[in-house]
């Protein structure tokens, strides 16, 4: 037994005592709750990586929309199930303006987060077909959105994108395609655990293998605009933050107010449904949603049903936010770019000290710095290195609850360490290598 940051029979009786079968399998609120027994046990402060909860102040356009349309005496009424016109009105420009597809405002639908558009979608998307009944997720992904379906008793299966990058998705997604059963595709861009970024050529793969076996794709946005290798902040002018939408007209996409724009505390997201899909006809719905048009299904069924729509205030303040980026007002990846520059600092660190980057490029590039990444160390699986990182006052969540078949791999997110905090890690780090030499 070697001395390490947190004492060691100290993390051991917190551990047991939290009954978990396996820390390296455990949710990322239950390593959180851990974390939380550990530090009030010990009094000593981890660095804290397990919560992927945005680290910046909200927009101040935000702010102060919000706080103009609550003195006006919007907290008294209901809002409109599919939301307000102003904010409907510029996330159709947004998509103009950053990611060059035309939407229409009808179809542009807020909810109470990604979250909820992500039940809610599920929850309509499993009664489109008699004969298809699966979800296809494009693997590491967000666990709880198959926690949704297995809630929903919806169907899915999923797949490592790992080995299969360019032109070797093709087949990949062809094999589940091919086989009738898939009614949809979902993935997140960038990726939510491994930060990798789809490119443009595997983005229009899996736009035209969408069009041939009609499915839909789901594209999850929560992390826009934070491919900091591109610049994408300039409205109406390439680059775009990258899209499927751009090669089908089967798409959902959810667009997040919490990382892009710090406003998470408010619940905020918007859905945005193609054209072509909202105003589909779907025969099956009519049964489960009395009638068998999507779009009205999607926000008078599903939406309707969890919730009767979202925060009347901050409709106004990401409408306010997404007019200021519309129109040159305000930048939007320079009010991100210091998770770059911790995750760039941050990697080093854990690099210098013998930890490998797990998923570490998109086909012949370098990853992208950014919300997220992902470490192994040499000898540990996942679980083995988040169980002995605790006693090193350091948390991550293990690859293996995402989907990601890289099993001794952990995800780091870099957005709740202040830098003040680098030298302490980098201690821990130090201190972690020469207890675990490697050969």
């Amino acid at each position: 037994m070697k001395d390490t940051p947190i004492p060691y029979d100290i993390v051991q009786k917190v551990v047991k005592k939290s009954n978990l079968p396996s820390i390296g399998k455990a949710s990322i609120r239950e390593v959180k709750r851990l974390i939380n027994e550990i530090e009030e046990a010990s009094g000593k402060k981890f660095i804290r990586m397990e919560m992927g909860i945005p680290g910046l102040p909200s927009v101040q356009i935000g702010l102060d929309a919000q706080k103009e349309a609550l003195d006006n005496g919007v907290s008294a009424i209901y809002p409109d199930i599919d939301g307000i016109p102003s904010l409907k009105y510029e996330m159709a420009r947004f998509c103009k303006s950053f990611m060059d597809i035309d939407v229409q405002p009808a179809s542009c639908i807020p909810t109470v987060g990604s979250m909820q558009a992500g039940f809610a979608t599920f929850l309509t998307f499993q009664h489109l077909h008699k004969e298809r009944d699966t979800t296809l997720f494009i693997d590491p992904g967000f666990p709880v959105q198959k926690q949704q379906h297995r809630i929903l008793g919806a169907k899915f299966e999923t797949f490592d994108v790992y080995e299969f990058r360019g032109e070797k998705l093709k087949d990949k997604l062809e094999s589940y395609l091919s086989k009738g059963n898939i009614h949809s595709i979902i993935y997140s861009n960038p990726n939510n655990p491994s930060w990798i970024c789809f490119t443009e050529k595997e983005l229009k793969i899996i736009g035209d293998l969408a069009n041939k076996y009609d499915v839909i794709v789901i594209e999850d946005l929560a992390y826009f605009g934070m491919d900091f290798r591109k610049d994408i902040s300039t409205p109406g002018k390439p680059p775009y933050q990258v899209t499927a939408a751009k090669y089908t007209d089967n798409y959902v996409l959810f667009i997040s107010s919490s990382k892009a724009f710090s406003y998470a505390g408010e619940r905020l997201g918007v859905m945005v449904i193609s054209e072509k899909l909202f105003k589909g006809q779907y025969p099956n719905l009519k049964q489960y949603f009395g009638t068998d048009n999507l779009g009205h299904a999607m926000v008078y069924g599903a939406v309707y049903a969890l919730s009767s729509g979202t925060s009347h205030s901050a409709q106004y303040a990401m409408a306010a936010i997404l007019k200021a980026c519309n129109d040159g007002d305000y930048n939007l990846v320079e009010g991100m770019v210091e998770y770059r520059d911790k995750a760039n600092a941050m990697k080093k660190m854990f690099t210098d000290n013998g930890f490998k980057i797990v998923y570490d490029k998109d086909e012949d590039q370098p990853l992208s710095d950014g919300f997220y990444f992902t470490i192994s160390y040499p000898g540990f699986s996942g679980e083995e290195l988040l169980a002995e990182l605790l006693y090193y006052g350091i948390s991550a969540i293990s690859l293996a609850i995402t989907g990601s078949q890289r099993l001794e791999g952990l995800r780091a997110c870099v957005s709740l360490i202040q830098k003040e905090e680098f030298p302490e890690l980098e201690r821990r780090l130090k201190i972690f290598a020469e207890n675990h030499p490697l050969q």
